[in-house]
């Protein structure tokens, strides 16, 4: 199936796809989930691809593997667990099973506990000691960080609750900035870790925990945490009812849809946070019950496949004109990188093609003056994800967000018309004439040809924001089943770990650094000499 892309790419790879895209096109190659559109129209992919790309769903059992995944199966084959991120945010959607036990009462309560408290945090009946809670720090890392600390940005316009501040790095200039700008009496921590365990998390929030007790009797009374844990919080001085747990088959990274997301409930209202829960449940609805051709996920994933294994585009560029999003780039690296950044299949076989692309990006205009040259007139072909609103927030500056939205449009039409060199010597024309007329226009040259998606939307709200990360969700699992890994273990991150707490004492210089090879041991001593 692979070899039949391959070649069917090989016979069309030279086409410009600008001669395509007439009206027809636009509407074939676009699809809607409610108010969402995704116009991959700006691609190469033609009906014969699309087909043959389709085939490659069937093949690898895409639809089976998403009935396992909704009803409860251990499709995490490497821990033997279910991926069930998906009922957090079954509201409505009855019994979820796993192990012969529907989980939905245990999640519904959760959100209904979550709920009184955020509540409570924002109306004052939980006070702290400083007779109102103005500021909350969420301590995590990884999908305890990126993901609630992108929403809440996102979700701003809606965000009438205490100021949220989010730590992770264990640099210690991560936690003093948030401890600079809040009073510890009116602070509420939130310590994100489903063992309680992290290093990371644990270290900064012993830092908290002493920079609140500068003046407060009760530290743990201003403390929550988002874990499994029961004993380890209580150790920490955490009472139960503000322990918030969340079960093994929640991945941190797809987590922010239960507990985890407490900070983002708290910042905009419980109202609100199960708006968001909702967007994501009618991207689950869509997931299950659409055509592919006319599946969301599926589409976006069959162009991601498209463009990495079978054009061979290492990288891809997430750019939303929406500068609410601005968190979203770094947010799909781990998402997409963690999850499909594997070198082998389930069966423990090396993959037979390339796994996951390199995800990054910036939101645009910012952008358009910092890497888009590369994009443009770079070398090495950058497939790139707009995502744009028809309307922003300040209605009164809606003129300005017409400017931004034209310039969404203005990118993806440059990559894929280019300028080629006739054109560029007619825009230099009348400065210059001969071979400096020639030298002059070559550096005006876009190759063009270069493909884009486009995901556009009436205005960024909690539903749609839910919509959105639900659907990139289901992305990565279209692609991972297609690939024929195991999306849902991250055991890439383990090995660091591990010599980081065997290098600590060495740092420290309670140890020596023999044993370790001679670059490491020379930089240990380097940073040691200097203050370390």
């Amino acid at each position: 199936m692979w070899d039949d892309l391959k070649k069917h790419h090989a016979t069309i790879a030279a086409r410009r796809f600008e001669t395509l895209v007439d009206a027809d096109r636009a509407a074939d190659f676009s699809a809607r989930a409610g108010d969402m559109l995704l116009d991959y129209a700006k691609t190469n992919i033609d009906a014969d691809g699309r087909a043959l790309l389709i085939e490659l769903l069937e093949k690898t059992g895409v639809a089976q593997k998403r009935a396992a995944m909704f009803t409860g199966a251990a499709i995490n084959e490497t821990e033997g667990r279910a991926v069930l991120h998906t009922a957090l945010r079954n509201l409505d959607g009855g019994p979820v099973m796993v192990d012969g036990a529907d989980v939905m009462p245990g999640i519904l309560d959760t959100l209904d506990r979550m709920a009184q408290f955020a509540q409570a945090v924002r109306d004052g009946s939980f006070a702290g000691q400083g007779g109102k809670i103005t500021d909350v720090i969420n301590i995590g890392i990884g999908g305890s960080d990126l993901g609630p600390a992108m929403a809440v940005k996102a979700l701003a316009p809606f965000h009438d609750g205490p100021r949220c501040h989010f730590v992770s790095n264990v640099d210690p200039a991560d936690i003093a900035a948030a401890m600079q700008v809040c009073d510890p009496a009116t602070t509420l921590v939130i310590v994100a870790s489903k063992t309680f365990t992290t290093i990371e998390t644990m270290t900064n929030a012993r830092t908290a925990q002493a920079w609140m007790g500068q003046s407060v009797t009760d530290t743990g009374a201003q403390f929550a945490a988002l874990s499994t844990a029961a004993d380890k919080t209580a150790d920490f001085g955490i009472a139960p009812e503000r322990v918030f747990g969340f079960e093994d088959w929640v991945g941190g990274r797809y987590s922010m849809w239960g507990p985890i997301g407490l900070s983002l409930m708290i910042a905009i209202g419980p109202d609100n946070f199960r708006a968001f829960l909702r967007g994501g449940q009618a991207m689950d609805q869509h997931f299950k019950a659409a055509k592919w051709e006319e599946n969301l996920p599926a589409m976006l994933a069959l162009v991601g496949i498209w463009h990495n294994q079978i054009c061979g585009f290492a990288t891809r560029a997430v750019l939303p004109y929406d500068n609410l999003l601005s968190r979203l780039p770094a947010y799909l690296q781990q998402l997409e990188m963690e999850s499909n950044g594997k070198g082998v299949s389930m069966d423990g076989a090396d993959l037979p093609v390339d796994s996951g692309p390199v995800v990054w990006g910036e939101p645009g205009t910012n952008g358009q003056h910092a890497f888009y040259q590369l994009i443009h007139q770079g070398t090495r072909v950058i497939p790139c994800e707009f995502l744009v609103a028809a309307r922003g927030h300040n209605d009164d500056l809606h003129h300005q967000h017409q400017l931004l939205v034209a310039n969404c449009l203005a990118q993806s039409e440059a990559l894929m018309r280019g300028r080629d060199l006739d054109a560029a010597r007619s825009k230099v024309a009348d400065k210059f004439s001969g071979d400096e007329l020639e030298r002059q226009a070559k550096h005006r040259v876009f190759a063009g040809n270069r493909p884009s998606v486009t995901i556009a939307y009436p205005q960024l709200d909690p539903f749609m924001l839910g919509q959105i990360i639900a659907l990139y969700e289901h992305r990565v699992f279209v692609e991972g089943v297609v690939l024929g890994l195991n999306s849902y273990d991250q055991w890439g991150v383990e090995l660091g770990k591990e010599l980081a707490t065997a290098l600590q004492p060495v740092v420290e210089g309670t140890q020596s650094a023999q044993g370790k090879d001679g670059s490491t041991a020379a930089l240990v001593g380097f940073l040691q000499n200097n203050g370390v």
